[in-house]
């Protein structure tokens, strides 16, 4: 019995060497006829002054860029045949993950994670956020 049916799979576009390590992960844990959900966040960047840096539009062009990139990410890494649904969301990253994970309804996420400097134990990285607010069982891959 697989105890993770639903599995949601974080990717940065940036960091493609994490992001394969995350994937892989999430296809090891589940079974050959469930599909895989793999998200990508868009930093929200409009609002306030740093909003009016950029022109209109910005944000709509942003995240017609990333479904493409995401979908060529997916194109070149994962197995053929691979059922995969793809997810662009756009605003604060962890809160995006936890929302994507609840609307779909996941039993686990898989989300990368680089070595903690010692800003990000004050701070807090993404990772960390989700760990503490995930109401699902959360893999992390250490880069």
């Amino acid at each position: 019995m697989n105890l993770f049916k639903r599995i949601l799979a974080t990717v940065d576009l940036g960091d493609e060497e994490s992001s394969v390590r995350v994937v892989n992960a999430a296809l090891e844990v589940m079974t050959g006829d469930d599909s895989v959900h793999v998200v990508c966040v868009v930093p929200d960047f409009g609002s306030g002054v740093v909003g009016t840096f950029f022109p209109d539009g910005h944000e709509a062009d942003m995240i017609k860029h990333t479904t493409d990139a995401l979908h060529a990410f997916t194109a070149k890494h994962l197995p053929k045949g691979t059922r995969v649904q793809h997810i662009v969301a756009h605003g604060n990253i962890y809160e995006e993950i936890l929302e994507a994970a609840n609307k779909i309804g996941v039993d686990l996420i898989v989300i990368g994670s680089h070595r903690p400097a010692l800003k990000d134990y004050l701070l807090g990285p993404n990772a960390a956020r989700v760990v503490r607010h995930a109401r699902q069982s959360v893999l992390v891959v250490r880069h």
